[in-house]
């Protein structure tokens, strides 16, 4: 079922990030007179098309839906009738030709702007940025956080959540910036701390997080039961929501964290408990269910921790801005993630980041799958970030790519001619070497990742 949840979100998401890209090709070819015969979204095998009349454009859905094509009247793709030679792709004038193959991306673009504004305007609802214990040698001990710092901005940028500040903090370390001015709030005073950064810290993402060590603060919370899962083993054991636990194995549970770490050391295990339920402590025994994480066995029982409501209020934070402030707010989100995009292009291509930070198909499904279970903001965030990708990628100067082909463009205006389509042909059969090797480099993280 998970697999499948995961899939289902993963077409939805490409599909409507390849609709807006396709979209973008076939309405400026209408506008500026080209003619389109198919609009395709998939490839392979047709299970539904449509066409107005023979003359029209075909509109179709096919099997495997990782792509699309606007099939457009060009005499360099088969012969053209005559009447149809004035509507032709190759007969346009540069400006027409250059403006069809730029709105695919700027299409994905302008999408991501508009995901990010309805982002903004229906807000998120998320944990703040407090800080936790700051482990001594990290690069937070160094800059001098301290526990309950609120990180209230990152270079000037506002980050009212959690997942807002980690977010910004490493976008702008993995671009290769030696440092990163830090705005904080502790006891209401507020600072401006440093992060200085070494190169070694800005190879892989994941060792970069760890070298930060920020980890947010968490309260110590009673060890009660706040949910119990389905088809769990705490549900077998017959723990109830309420039940505060007194003891395991004679040992006194003073708090959850504890709690959860004697659970984790205890995989298929009997368990003897004390809990205490409606006044009157109750004997139960509960055997924590084996689960494999990471190359470690640990135990799992199914069940979470009661947090009081007023705990919960005082530790997350709703954010969100007016349609009219949320505009410019939309223009910047998406410029910093397209800066971002290429600074970490440009430092894989030198070797100062490691390929780690590819995201394949499979890391893309499983965002997919992941941000849907968060809910529909969490969502349509996450198409914003794939269509800025997108469109960020497309322009760039690699032949087959939709840049490659403005870069031909670009030399024909310079020129006064087109460039050769013998030369054209050899530097796209490089570029198609190039984009399958990547490709397949990040396939291959994909699928190291899934056994780590």
């Amino acid at each position: 079922m998970d697999f499948l949840h995961t899939v289902f979100y993963f077409i939805v998401a490409i599909g409507i990030l390849v609709a807006f890209h396709e979209f973008g090709h076939f309405w400026v070819a209408r506008k500026v007179g080209v003619k389109v015969l198919r609009f395709s979204i998939g490839f392979g095998k047709v299970f539904w098309k449509y066409q107005k009349n023979p003359t029209d454009t075909e509109y179709v859905l096919s099997a495997i839906p990782l792509g699309g094509y606007v099939k457009m009247v060009d005499e360099r793709e088969g012969e053209v009738a005559p009447e149809n030679l004035p509507f032709s792709f190759n007969r346009q004038p540069v400006w027409a030709r250059i403006a069809i193959v730029a709105a695919g991306p700027l299409f994905n673009l302008i999408l991501a702007v508009v995901l990010f504004w309805a982002v903004l305007v229906i807000g998120e609802t998320g944990f703040k940025p407090i800080l936790g214990a700051v482990e001594q040698g990290t690069l937070a001990a160094k800059a001098g956080f301290v526990e309950g710092d609120e990180i209230t901005a990152v270079n000037d940028k506002r980050t009212p959540t959690w997942v807002e500040a980690m977010e910004s903090i490493m976008a702008i370390a993995l671009e290769g910036e030696q440092s990163i001015n830090v705005t904080v709030t502790h006891d209401e005073q507020q600072t401006i701390k440093t992060l200085t950064l070494v190169e070694q810290n800005k190879q892989d993402a994941a060792a970069l997080y760890k070298s930060l060590g920020f980890k947010p603060w968490t309260p110590v919370l009673k060890p009660q039961i706040g949910r119990v899962l389905p088809d769990s083993a705490a549900l077998a054991a017959g723990l109830q929501k309420g039940d505060l636990i007194i003891s395991a194995n004679n040992t006194p549970i003073k708090d959850w964290q504890q709690w959860v770490d004697m659970i984790k050391t205890h995989p298929d295990t009997a368990m003897q408990l004390i809990i205490e339920r409606d006044g009157a402590q109750i004997p139960i025994i509960l055997t924590p269910k084996s689960v494999q994480v990471g190359k470690n066995t640990e135990g799992k029982i199914g069940a979470a921790v009661l947090v009081p409501e007023e705990l919960i209020k005082s530790i997350t934070v709703d954010y969100a801005l007016s349609p009219i402030d949320a505009i410019p707010a939309a223009f910047k989100t998406t410029y910093f993630y397209c800066t971002s995009t290429l600074k970490m292009m440009g430092r894989m291509l030198i070797g100062k980041a490691s390929v780690e930070n590819l995201s394949g198909p499979i890391s893309i499904a499983q965002y997919a799958g992941q941000s849907a279970d968060m809910g529909f903001v969490a969502f349509i965030k996450f198409l914003g970030l794939v269509s800025v990708s997108l469109g960020v990628l497309n322009l760039l100067p690699i032949p087959v790519l939709d840049g490659g082909h403005l870069l031909f463009f670009a030399m024909e205006a310079i020129r006064g001619k087109p460039v050769s389509e013998k030369v054209q042909l050899f530097f796209q059969q490089i570029g198609l070497t190039l984009l399958m090797l990547l490709m397949a480099i990040a396939m291959f993280v994909d699928v190291q990742r899934l056994f780590q």
